[in-house]
């Protein structure tokens, strides 16, 4: 089991940036991937990034934060983080942090919810006009 908390949500005008940050406990040597979702209000919960948790490390964006937002991790302390820049409204919502277990990360999975296993509680984003 892993435990994951989220943290780093806010409220942010337009333009602006936050970082959020996952951290991680339990069996996270078991992981082989950490991975951030979103979602807003009356919407499925979708894919934003995610990054491996090899030596050495992949990463995949959603096409709509590509060059807004970068995912990176710190092995050592068990987080993962994602550094989001030039915040749009269409932004917000509530921030998951996840881990894939069962599954090595592929091209094929790494957007996919049902293949991660574990879910942090979430962290709001409010980004204003």
């Amino acid at each position: 089991q892993v435990q994951l908390v989220e943290s780093g949500g806010g409220l942010v005008q337009a333009g602006g940036s936050l970082r959020l940050s996952c951290a991680a406990s339990g069996r996270t040597f078991s992981s082989y991937a950490m991975g951030w979702f979103r979602q807003a209000p009356g919407k499925e919960r979708e894919f934003v990034a995610t990054i491996s948790w090899y030596i050495i490390s992949s990463t995949y964006y959603a096409d709509s934060v590509k060059g807004r937002f970068t995912i990176s991790r710190d092995r050592a302390k068990n987080a993962v983080y994602l550094q989001m820049n030039s915040l749009r409204p269409e932004d917000t919502a509530v921030y998951y942090c996840a881990s894939m277990k069962r599954k090595t990360l592929t091209t094929s999975n790494y957007y996919l919810k049902n293949d991660y296993d574990d879910w942090g509680q979430g962290t709001q984003v409010t980004v204003s006009s």
